[in-house]
């Protein structure tokens, strides 16, 4: 057999010139006047100096959600899932949004305070945001057109998130409707977290001696290896994880930042899971007195997320962040909670009817 002739021949010469390549430009050109024609989201200065007055400690932005022109209906994960809690929210009358902290973008003096520029530098590239995010596909999207749907929302919720831990100093709790990037650290991003939200309210409260001592609880599904990383060593900052050990990270070297760690099997139901989880707190809140909690309340545990591999119910969900609530407001500790994780169809709506519980119990607004 000829294999050289089989391989080039005429048909095969008039397929790559009158059909691949044909096509290979259309897409280029179709995704370089994507990038034109998706602007960049506008953001206003983040003013962290506001007294919030007028406003509940819940914050949010429609800039919080992934959208591409209609194609993340398609994809399985619920990128929007930020707008449907606020959807829910309002259409329940708890709030107004005009009630609601409008989220802006944090500026890059103050994501060095968490990031080596080396990294910040990075993010520019559509290779390092799909590695990241695990979207492949961006590597073939222009770097422009990356950061507008990627890391732009991103941007707005780590911004925030600093706008929430700001919000429970003044008020005693308060609610950023995204953000709780906890795989991201200093010089690295991964697992859909390219900018360390957790770290840089640490680092801020820190320069601004408004905050201290800080406990981070995360009880996402997997483990929080990036702020793990971030305060190995630290004595004022003690970390409590409680996650699925068979399931990604699997961070060997970040687990000496967990000061207390609960390692779960596969499937750990709504009992063992909120035994397990309150015996934790109730050892933290004892060993540790803290200037602020910040609560990563991933609901990736929750039953049929096929990354958390747990079986968490929906009572089981609201169960678990009511008894955060209850520690740090019973000890009179601010306390901030992120949404981190989880993108199931079902996850906004459980999220949501949480913070209702939350307000109806402690009479939070």
């Amino acid at each position: 057999m000829d294999w050289k002739s089989l391989i080039i021949n005429k048909a095969a010469v008039k397929r790559i010139f009158y059909i691949y390549i044909p096509v290979l430009l259309g897409c280029f050109v179709a995704l370089t006047a994507a990038a034109f024609l998706t602007t960049a989201k506008a953001s206003p200065p983040l003013d962290l100096a506001q007294d919030f007055k007028g406003k509940l400690p819940i914050v949010y932005s429609d800039n919080y959600n992934i959208e591409f022109f209609g194609l993340e209906k398609a994809h399985p994960f619920d990128s929007v899932k930020y707008r449907r809690v606020m959807d829910f929210l309002l259409a329940a009358r708890a709030l107004k949004r005009e009630q609601v902290i409008p989220a802006a973008q944090p500026g890059e003096e103050l994501l060095l305070l968490a990031h080596s520029r080396e990294y910040l530098d990075s993010l520019k590239s559509p290779w390092t945001l799909a590695r990241i995010t695990e979207m492949h596909f961006l590597r073939m999207f222009p770097a422009k057109l990356a950061y507008n749907i990627v890391l732009a929302t991103m941007l707005f919720q780590t911004g925030g998130s600093l706008l929430a831990a700001k919000a429970a100093l003044g008020k005693g709790w308060a609610i950023n409707l995204g953000g709780g990037f906890h795989h991201a650290s200093y010089a690295n991003g991964q697992g859909f977290c390219p900018l360390a939200d957790i770290s840089l309210i640490v680092k801020y409260l820190r320069r601004e001696k408004l905050a201290q001592k800080v406990m981070i609880i995360d009880l996402d599904a997997h483990q929080g290896n990036g702020h793990g990383r971030d305060f190995i060593g630290d004595a004022d900052v003690f970390i409590v994880d409680v996650y699925n050990s068979y399931i990604y990270p699997g961070d060997t070297p970040a687990k000496e930042g967990i000061d207390l760690k609960v390692e779960l099997e596969p499937y750990t139901a709504d009992t063992e899971f909120l035994q397990k989880t309150r015996k934790a707190l109730d050892k933290a809140f004892a060993a540790f007195a803290s200037d602020l909690v910040i609560y990563n309340a991933g609901t990736d545990i929750l039953i049929g997320d096929e990354l958390g591999a747990l079986d968490i119910t929906r009572e089981g969900v609201i169960k678990r962040d009511e008894l955060v609530f209850e520690k740090a407001l019973g000890a009179k500790i601010p306390v901030v909670m992120l949404l981190s994780g989880g993108y199931q169809k079902s996850n906004a709506e459980v999220i949501a009817a949480s913070i209702l519980n939350l307000k109806e119990k402690f009479g939070l607004f």
